[in-house]
This record gives C-alpha cells, structure tokens and sequence, in this order.
C-alpha cells in the first residue's frame, strides 16, 4: 500500500534589525496601508519606483483631466522618434498659423517662423508651450491627428490602460483623460526609457527670443531631490503635477491632481514627497540565484535541491515595521524527482505591520535526476518497510 508524501514544507523566521544586509536587485511588491496618509488632492498616486510599492493611492484609476500633463505622452513620442533616428534636435520645424494663434500657455513661436525640435522639446516641457507641442506634431507626423494617433498607439503599447488622448497640448476637451497610475507609469517609462532627454524635466528655466521663462514644477525649487516631470491646470482639472525625486539611494514617482490652488500644489506635492522619502526604506533581502533554502527530494540522484529566486529580493516598507518583518517560505516537501534546473517550487513571502506581503516564486537552482532503478526500488521497499527513504 502506497503512503502519501504531500507534505507542505513551511519555514518562518524573523529578520531582525541585526541581520545582515543582503545585496538585492529589485522585486515587485504592491501597496502599503493607504491610510498612512491623507491629502487634498481628488487623485493622487506615489510608487517606489524601483520595488514598485505603492505608498499612497487616492482613486489612482478614476479619469482626470490631465490639462499640460498630456505633453508628457507628446514628449514621449517625439524621444522616440530622436532614439531611432527619425529626426534630430538640430532638425527644424514650420510654424503654422494655427499653431502660432493658439492659446493657453505659449512659447511665443515666430508667425510662419521655423524652430528647432531641441527649442520646441524646451519650449514645450520647460515652458509648457502649447504652440511648441502643436508645431511638433504636425511638422513630425504631418498632422495633430496623425501625432495623436501615435499617443494613444504607444499608450497601449506600454500598459496605459486609462488614458485617451485627443489632442497634444491637455488643452479642455472632454474625450481627453488620464490617470494618475497611468500618469506614474508614463512618467517611470520617459526616466528608464529615455535617461538621454530626461534632462528636458529638470531644467528651471529657458529663454527664446529674448523671453524667459521659468519651469512651473514647484518642487524643483524646494530641494528635496526633484528633477521632473510636469504641472497641469484647466478650471475642469483643478492645479495638477507629475513629479519624479531621488534621494540618493530611491527613486518615487508621485501624483497629484485636482488641488484647488498653485499654492496647495506647491505645499502638498513638497509635504507627501518628504513623507514618501522620510517614512519608508527599501531592505535587500535576497540577492539573484542566492539559495534560499535545500528542499529535501523524493527519490533523486541527490538528497537535496538548492531553492533560488530569480531576481533579488528587494522591498520597500515603513521603517517602523523594519522590526517586525517576517519572512516565510513555503514548498510541498519531499519535491519528488525529476527536477528542472529553474522549475518552480515555492514561494517566498515577505510580510510586515502596515504593508500587504510581498510573494515571489522560488525555483530549482539545479537539476535533479531521478534515481536508478535498483536504487529506486530500494528506497521504496526501505520506505513501505521502515517509513523512510529518499
């Protein structure tokens, strides 16, 4: 008579302050307690960008008008037209009538003049220039139409589920929504897509044709490790901002839309962004291929299989659950034989007060045979006899 042998293997152990620090690359992990803090803002959103923990969500997927936000996906498309060789900075552009009379934030192009894409990518992000984003779509896709039909292209193509786009300014239009997770991502892409014309976020200021104009993004004035992206305002979407900061060693994307003031966006995009940097730390835990633990195997040419995981172990929690982190592992145990050098086997979970668990597989760091057939068959009958064997 055959015994079952699906026992489910569970280790727990704590990981005090004391424990050592393993080197990790980054793994995913979702949100920590929203509750942590509130805001004004109707929408808001701010990840770590590396682990990906989101450490506030406030109707993060509801539509919002995202006013000069939407440049951001205009830029983006124009970035990726200079990386594959399309077009050059030093190339330049026609001003049509349209774009020269358009209203709204302006860059002041000349009537009938002819600027360069480096002058409109400046115009544009730097001084919010409607008539810079109009000039660039239709010198470089022939039309508004064409261009917008390349942002909402590229918006599936990279996982914005909750955006359409209409036009390339954020100028009012009601058929034109983001959201402020799809406006986190956009902004995550343009800074791991595209680190050569980043720059274009940072930059204070920017003068052409003898006018000086200063960036809009509060935070790039408040030295807190900011260096992007952009602000919005319409009276429908209320005074917006998508910022990036770094402090050195993390990287949070945050934002904010539907505050009732200039001055509101200003003082509550500094207060979450301290928030964000000052009460949460990211904790290496687990570097790549690093074994976790040697699982016992059933029937196999060897007695154990190291368990991995194949990315490094990365989370980002609140520092006052530091203490109480508990990391646990689980596998049905013996795993029989044959095993495959990368074939899932467990799981490993990391948990803590005030964050949701963070969970990821663990996998076979070798191969394991089975065994032969007169060592298979002696195992059994030592199994079936005594209870035991591998």
């Amino acid at each position: 008579m055959r015994r079952s042998i699906g026992i489910l293997g569970t280790l727990v152990f704590l990981l005090s302050t004391a424990a050592r620090g393993w080197a990790a690359g980054a793994a995913s992990a979702p949100a920590a307690d929203e509750t942590t803090i509130d805001t004004e803002a109707a929408y808001a959103f701010i990840e770590e960008v590396e682990t990906g923990t989101v450490l506030l969500a406030k109707d993060a997927d509801a539509r919002l008008y995202p006013a000069s936000m939407n440049k951001m996906m205009t830029a983006y498309i124009v970035f990726g037209m200079l990386k594959d060789g399309r077009t050059k900075l030093s190339d330049t552009l026609p001003v049509s009538k349209r774009a020269w009379r358009l209203g709204g934030s302006k860059m002041f192009v000349p009537y009938h003049g002819n600027v360069s894409i480096d002058d409109l990518l400046q115009g544009m992000i730097v001084d919010s220039g409607n008539d810079a984003a109009l000039v660039l779509a239709q010198g470089l896709a022939g039309s508004e139409a064409g261009f917008v039909k390349l942002m909402n292209e590229k918006a599936k193509e990279i996982g914005l589920k909750g955006s359409h786009f209409t036009d390339v300014t954020g100028l009012p239009n009601p058929d034109d929504w983001m959201t402020a997770h799809d406006l986190a991502i956009l902004a995550m892409r343009t800074i791991e897509d595209f680190p050569q014309y980043y720059h274009y976020y940072t930059q204070k200021s920017f003068t052409f044709d003898k006018i000086t104009q200063q960036n809009r993004n509060p935070l790039l004035y408040r030295h807190i490790g900011a260096d992007g992206l952009k602000t919005g305002y319409t009276e429908a979407s209320g005074y917006s901002l998508t910022a990036a900061l770094h402090d050195g060693k993390r990287r949070i994307v945050m934002v904010l839309s539907g505050l009732p003031t200039k001055r509101a966006r200003a003082e509550e995009s500094e207060r979450l962004g301290r928030w964000a940097l000052r009460e949460f730390a990211d904790y290496p835990l687990f570097s790549a291929g690093e074994t976790i633990e040697n699982a016992p195997v059933w029937l196999g040419a060897s007695a154990s299989v190291p368990l991995v995981v194949k990315k490094g172990l990365l989370v980002t929690l609140p520092k006052p659950s530091r203490p109480q982190m508990k990391v646990t592992i689980r596998y049905k145990s013996p795993i029989p034989a044959p095993i495959r050098k990368g074939e899932p086997l467990g799981t490993i979970t990391v948990s803590a007060p005030q964050a949701k668990s963070v969970a990821v597989p663990l996998a076979a760091g070798a191969a394991v045979a089975p065994m032969g057939r007169f060592a298979r068959i002696s195992a059994l009958a030592g199994y079936l006899v005594w209870g035991k064997g591998r």
